[in-house]
């Protein structure tokens, strides 16, 4: 049986961003090398996509963050004073603050704070459709909460399924014990566990098939990229974290065969560590996956920066065994040539592509199946021309070159998987013959 609370008299302040007169604030570290007038970029987008309208800005460069409020006095004054002017009525920091800092701040300015984490998690909630992603969401939004709850909320209305409902828990400001919300939390664990044990099952079951994932920061063209190479129809949105859900199609790659292309969550710079390990299952795609295509907007001033943040998330999740493919996308967007020059200058084994027009899409497909090929080995199989089990695997798994027929005998030359190579359903009556003198992994 679900836990219920009984309901106490809510605080009217709501903690959702949308429809919301926000100032945005950010500390930045002197090493940090981006350029300072477009430091709030990004924070910006996070803050339009939740809705919010931005109506002022604020930053400040400190070689070490205030330990009670973030940003120094002076500036607290003069955030107030803005506030005042621009009729705002959310602070919306660039930065992770702690519960006190956060806390502090609102004391000070009489303003609600969200911090960065707490605007992402809302964009996560309100995009989240499947079942699993909304379970994701909720534990990485409670776990981020929790050593909040005297600030967020004063009760808790009410912990049902919490899974459907499109609210996130502390979106009103209400009361609970925390013995609720930790119960609530096992709850969410023990159901991602089940999820995650028939994804781990289903991710396993496609192993008879190659596999490719899209990988990249959020907004760099993966679903368009996708839809594109597949044919298949995909959401897409101009818009930060529009699909939060693997999606899985096929791909034909010409000259050689049918692949799983799968197209995963975008990350992002500072992603919340909370909502890393709620969607650390749905990234299996990604660290199963036979070659990952990095995809970047080669257009975004900051696409080295990018690169260079999916690069870390792969590497803590563990999906970073092989070189990708670095995919240079949206060179069409791109106005000064000399921009996408130094790109491929610095990554000289890219492929430049634009997935809305289609330029280098072909170039993109035979990059594939060179390094897919590198898996595989030339193998000719003489069988009886009757052993169907293992005709039918070759036909599912093979790429068969050429088959001739002699008596009751029958003589295939394939490109084999190398994984598949020593699994072939063969008897006495069976010869391989791997013809580039290699043996086949796990023999």
């Amino acid at each position: 049986m679900e836990d219920q609370i009984s309901l106490g008299e809510p605080n009217r302040d709501d903690r959702k961003v949308s429809a919301r007169r926000a100032v945005l604030v950010a500390v930045l570290d002197p090493s940090r090398k981006e350029h300072r007038e477009r430091a709030l970029d990004e924070m910006r987008g996070l803050a339009e996509t939740a809705g919010a309208e931005i109506v002022g800005d604020m930053l400040q460069v400190r070689d070490k963050p205030d330990a009670g409020t973030y940003i120094g006095r002076g500036k607290l004054v003069e955030l107030k004073q803005m506030i005042g002017s621009r009729d705002a009525d959310l602070i919306v920091f660039d930065n992770h603050l702690s519960p006190s800092q956060g806390k502090h701040i609102e004391e000070e300015t009489g303003t609600q704070v969200v911090d960065r984490s707490e605007v992402i998690l809302d964009i996560f909630a309100t995009h989240a459709r499947t079942y699993e992603a909304k379970l994701q969401v909720e534990l990485a939004q409670l776990l981020y909460m929790r050593p909040r709850l005297t600030r967020m909320w004063t009760h808790l209305e009410r912990i049902e399924g919490g899974i459907g409902s499109g609210k996130g828990p502390g979106e009103k400001q209400l009361e609970t014990d925390r013995r609720l919300v930790d119960r609530r939390i096992a709850d969410l664990q023990r159901r991602l566990r089940d999820v995650e044990g028939r994804r781990e099952r289903q991710v396993a079951g496609r192993r008879k098939h190659m596999s490719v994932s899209l990988v990249g920061y959020t907004n760099a063209g993966k679903s368009t990229l996708m839809q594109a190479l597949t044919g298949e129809n995909m959401y897409i949105a101009d818009k930060l974290f529009a699909t939060l859900d693997t999606r899985t199609r096929k791909w034909s790659l010409p000259n050689w065969g049918d692949v799983l292309l799968s197209d995963t969550v975008g990350f992002i710079r500072n992603l919340p560590h909370h909502l890393v390990a709620s969607f650390r299952s749905t990234l299996e795609e990604a660290r199963h996956a036979d070659l990952l295509l990095h995809v970047v907007d080669a257009s975004h001033p900051q696409a080295v920066q990018q690169i260079d943040t999916v690069n870390e998330v792969l590497a803590d999740l563990g999906a970073d065994a092989t070189e990708p493919i670095l995919v240079l996308n949206k060179v069409d967007a791109i106005e000064d040539r000399s921009h996408v020059d130094v790109l491929r200058a610095r990554y000289p084994q890219s492929v430049t592509t634009s997935a809305a027009t289609g330029h280098g899409l072909d170039r993109l497909a035979a990059a594939v199946a060179d390094r897919l090929g590198d898996g595989y080995v030339d193998a000719r199989v003489d069988a009886s021309a009757g052993n169907g089990r293992l005709l039918a695997f070759l036909s599912e798994h093979t790429e068969v070159l050429e088959t001739t027929y002699h008596d009751s005998r029958v003589t295939l030359h394939c490109r084999i998987p190398r994984r598949f190579a020593y699994m072939l359903p063969t008897d006495d009556e069976t010869e391989l013959t791997l013809l580039d003198g290699a043996m086949p992994s796990g023999s």
